[in-house]
């Protein structure tokens, strides 16, 4: 349906099984966005979009869950910046799983947007988002001033425009992700650059591995960026995923995600040509001295032991598929 942005209809987006079989996962995207919003709140990183998607939660996070999520937002913006460098922005993005993410304003706002941004994530998420980005000015005004035709293709589960898609589908059902895409003009064609941050790890290893191989069929030239556990299988992985289960959230992908070779050899066995990984303790250690200087001294960490547990069980994957001549293979952290 053809609409305003300024005047768009939403449709009611009612439950099925699968949207109460999926409820602690849609919780996990809740945990993770408040999580960034309240790190922002105390200054670890600049972000003027999330106040306007999330709520600012009462209770305080604990620094090393904070400094955590200042390692991930940076390992992650680091690949996606390597990427569109190399591509001179000639490309496309798809996030899967996207949440409340705002690194398409973010992107805009350095003026590295690729050729289209693509968001997906389960309905009832997306419907929240589009409402939000209809009723604040600052996250819909760059997609207008974007958008080439004079009206916009939106209604509860999807807004497509120019630059900006957000679509919404289970990442399990390939064909009806696919067909979703391509009604918003994904191009196969393109460069194009995957993320996937705490997504595959909820999945079953079956429905993630077809998710990997669709995708690097799909696309000739491609990289796939994945963020989640790691090293599970330790007694500190245990507890993890005792706490999630107890929370009915199950980790239906945990056995990928053994460690860093098993996560390597998942994407190798998928189809992808080139794998590295890289545990979240490792990366903070090459974070820039200064910027960690700087994180460090906004909240005092009384026991360095838990926060290098903690980051030693999240990994940082990155895979490429051709891309030969634009150096794709060389993008490291």
């Amino acid at each position: 349906m053809a609409t305003s942005l300024r005047r768009p209809s939403f449709s009611t987006c009612s439950s099925s099984p699968t949207d109460t079989d999926d409820e602690g996962v849609r919780g996990t995207c809740e945990d993770a966005s408040i999580c960034k919003r309240f790190a922002v709140s105390v200054g670890y990183w600049q972000d003027p979009y999330i106040q306007h998607l999330v709520r600012l939660s009462k209770e305080r996070k604990a620094p090393e869950i904070n400094r955590g999520y200042f390692a991930r937002v940076h390992g992650v913006s680091q690949l996606i910046k390597a990427f569109l460098r190399k591509t001179e922005c000639n490309c496309q993005i798809l996030n899967l799983g996207a949440g409340m993410d705002t690194t398409f304003w973010r992107l805009k706002d350095e003026d590295l947007l690729p050729s289209k941004y693509f968001e997906i994530d389960f309905p009832m998420i997306v419907t929240r988002k589009l409402h939000s980005i209809k009723l604040k000015p600052l996250l819909s005004k760059p997609i207008l001033d974007l958008h080439s035709e004079d009206t916009l293709q939106m209604d509860g589960h999807i807004l497509d425009s120019t630059r900006y898609a957000i679509i919404g589908a289970d990442l399990r059902d390939i064909p009806e992700l696919e067909e979703k895409l391509k009604k918003c003009n994904m191009n196969t064609q393109l460069p194009t650059l995957l993320i996937a941050e705490c997504v595959l790890v909820y999945m079953a290893p079956e429905q993630s591995t077809n998710l990997l191989k669709w995708a690097a069929k799909s696309f000739e030239t491609a990289m796939f960026i994945n963020y989640e556990q790691v090293n599970m299988d330790d007694r500190f992985g245990q507890i993890m995923i005792e706490n999630l289960r107890r929370r009915q959230c199950d980790l239906a992908g945990v056995e990928t995600c053994k460690s860093l070779e098993s996560q390597k050899e998942r994407l190798l066995s998928s189809g992808w040509e080139s794998a590295s990984a890289i545990d979240m303790m490792e990366l903070y250690s090459k974070l820039p001295r200064a910027e960690v200087s700087r994180i460090e001294s906004l909240e005092f960490l009384d026991e360095m032991e838990l926060l290098e547990q903690l980051m030693q069980h999240y990994c940082l994957c990155w895979a490429t598929k051709g891309g030969s001549e634009l150096g794709l293979k060389e993008i490291t952290y």
